[in-house]
C-alpha cells in the first residue's frame, strides 16, 4: 500500500523537473548544433567568402578553441556565482554571438565572430552539468538525466547536417546561425521560470593569469597544427607555436599550484577516475569530430554532392547518436560507467577503420555501416564518460570537474580538426585514410583506459 504514494511522488517530482531539464538541454543543443550544422556548410562558406581550407579550419576550430580554453574559467564562475546565473548569461550572449556570425561578410570576420561564439559557449556547458547534478541527487537518477542530456546532444548532432544543408540550400549558410535565435529565447524563458538556483561558493578572485596561460597554450597548439598543413611541420611558425604551447602549459601549472583560490584545483586532477575520463573524452572527440570535419569535404569534393545531399549522407553517423546516448544513460544507471565506455569505444573503432574503403570509386553504401558504428559507439561512450568525470568530484567542485572534462573533450575536437585537416590539405583521400587509422588507434587506447575505471555502480531505487 505504501509503494503507490511513493511512486506517485517520484513521478510528480520528475514531472516538475521536466521543464527544467528541457531548459538545461536546450543550451547544450545549441552548442552541439553549431558544430555539426556548420561542418556540413563549410564548403559553401568557402565558395561564398572565397576562404581557403586553412580559413575553414579556423571557422571550425576557432569555435572549439575558445570553447575549450575558457571552460575551466567558466566552471569556476558556475561554482562561485551560481550555475543558473552563469547559464542564463551564456544563453543570452550565445544568441547574440550567433547573430554576429550570420552578419559576417568576409572569412576573417566570420572567424572572429566564431571566436566570440566559442567564448560564450563555454559558459553554457559547465553550468548545465552543474545544474543537472544539483537537480538530481540520486546516482541512478543522475545517470538517466545525463543520458537524456546526451540524447539531446545526439539529436542536435543528428539534426545538424540535415538542417544545415536544408537551410543553406534554401536560405543561405547564414541561416545556420540564425536558427539559434529562437532556440536561445525559449531556453532563456524556461530557465527563468523553471530552473532552480544552484548556489555558488562566491570565493574571491577569478585566477585570470592562469586562465590566460591556458588559453595561450591551447591557441598556440591548435594554430601550429592548423598552419602545419600549409606551411609544413618544420616551419618556424609551427615550431614556435609548439614551443609557446609548452611554455603556456608550464606557466598554467605553476600559477595554479601557487594560487590561493585556483580556478582548477590541481588536486582535483588526482581524483580517482578523473584522469582516465579526461583521456577518454579527448580521444573520443578527436576521432569523431575530426572525421566529421573531413566527411563533408570528401562527399562534396570527391563525389560532388550538394549541401543537402551531404547532410543526408552523414545521417548514418549522426542519426544513431540520440539512440546511443539514451541507451547509455540506462545502462550506466545499472552497471556504472566502465561497461558502456568500453563497449562504445570497441564499437566505434571499426567504424573509423571502415573509412579506409573511401576513395573516388567507392559507392556510398560501403560507408553506411562504418558511419553508423562510429556514431553509435561515440554516443554510447560519452554519457558514461561524463558521469565518471562528474562523480569524481565533490558537490562544490561540480562546475570545475565539468569544466576540465569538457575542456579535454573540446581540445580533442580542436586537435582532431587541426590534425586531420592538415593531413588532408594536399591529398584528401590519402589524408582521410591516415586520419581514420589515427582515430581508431585513439579509440582503442581509450578503451584500455576505460577498462581500468574502478568506480562503483550507481544503485537505482
Amino acid at each position: 500500500m505504501t509503494a503507490i504514494p511513493v511512486l506517485d511522488r517520484m513521478r510528480s517530482r520528475g514531472g516538475r523537473r521536466a521543464p527544467a531539464l528541457a531548459a538545461v538541454c536546450l543550451g547544450h543543443f545549441m552548442v552541439v548544433l553549431d558544430v555539426t550544422a556548420v561542418t556540413v556548410v563549410l564548403p559553401v562558406i568557402g565558395d561564398t567568402l572565397k576562404a581557403s581550407v586553412t580559413a575553414l579550419q579556423w571557422v571550425a576550430d576557432g569555435y572549439t578553441l575558445l570553447f575549450a580554453g575558457l571552460l575551466p574559467f567558466s566552471g569556476g564562475l558556475a561554482d562561485r556565482f551560481g550555475a543558473r546565473r552563469v547559464f542564463l548569461a551564456g544563453l543570452g550572449l550565445f544568441t547574440l554571438a550567433s547573430a554576429g556570425c550570420a552578419a559576417a561578410w568576409t572569412a576573417p570576420l566570420l572567424v572572429v565572430a566564431r571566436l566570440v561564439q566559442g567564448c560564450v559557449a563555454a559558459l553554457l556547458l559547465p553550468a548545465s552539468l552543474a545544474l543537472l547534478r544539483g537537480m538530481y541527487g540520486e546516482k541512478a537518477e543522475r545517470a538517466r538525466a545525463f543520458g537524456i542530456w546526451g540524447a539531446v546532444s545526439g539529436l542536435a548532432a543528428a539534426a545538424g547536417p540535415v538542417l544545415g544543408g536544408l537551410l543553406a540550400a534554401g536560405l543561405g549558410w547564414r541561416a545556420v546561425f540564425l536558427v539559434n535565435l529562437p532556440v536561445g529565447a525559449v531556453g532563456a524563458l524556461l530557465t527563468l521560470r523553471r530552473v532552480p538556483a544552484v548556489s555558488g561558493r562566491r570565493r574571491g578572485g577569478l585566477d585570470l593569469p592562469a586562465q590566460g596561460a591556458l588559453a595561450v597554450a591551447l591557441a598556440a597548439l591548435v594554430a601550429a597544427l592548423v598552419e602545419a598543413g600549409e606551411l609544413g611541420w618544420t616551419h618556424p611558425v609551427v615550431l614556435g607555436g609548439a614551443a609557446l604551447c609548452l611554455a603556456g602549459a608550464l606557466a598554467f601549472l605553476r600559477l595554479e599550484g601557487r594560487a590561493p583560490n585556483p580556478m582548477l584545483p590541481l588536486p582535483l586532477l588526482r581524483a580517482p577516475g578523473l584522469g582516465r575520463a579526461l583521456a577518454v573524452g579527448a580521444l573520443l572527440n578527436l576521432g569523431f569530430y575530426g572525421l566529421l570535419f573531413l566527411a563533408p569535404l570528401y562527399f562534396q569534393g570527391v563525389h560532388h554532392y550538394g549541401v543537402v545531399g551531404t547532410g543526408c549522407a552523414l545521417l548514418p553517423a549522426v542519426s544513431v547518436v540520440a539512440l546511443g546516448s539514451g541507451l547509455a544513460g540506462r545502462v550506466t544507471a545499472r552497471t556504472g560507467p566502465r561497461t558502456p565506455m568500453v563497449a562504445g569505444l570497441v564499437v566505434g573503432a571499426p567504424g573509423l577503420l571502415g573509412w579506409l574503403l573511401a576513395g573516388p570509386a567507392t559507392g556510398y553504401g560501403a560507408l553506411v555501416a562504418p558511419m553508423a558504428a562510429l556514431g553509435f559507439g561515440t554516443a554510447f561512450t560519452m554519457p558514461a564518460a561524463t558521469l565518471a568525470a562528474m562523480e569524481s568530484a565533490t558537490e562544490d567542485r561540480a562546475g570545475a570537474a565539468s569544466a576540465v572534462f569538457n575542456t579535454a573533450r573540446q581540445s580533442g575536437s580542436a586537435l582532431g580538426v587541426a590534425v586531420f585537416g592538415s593531413l588532408s590539405a594536399d591529398h584528401l583521400v590519402t589524408g582521410l585514410h591516415l586520419s581514420a587509422v589515427i582515430g581508431a588507434a585513439g579509440f582503442l587506447a581509450a578503451a584500455v583506459l576505460a577498462a581500468l575505471h574502478r568506480s562503483g555502480a550507481p544503485r537505482a531505487r
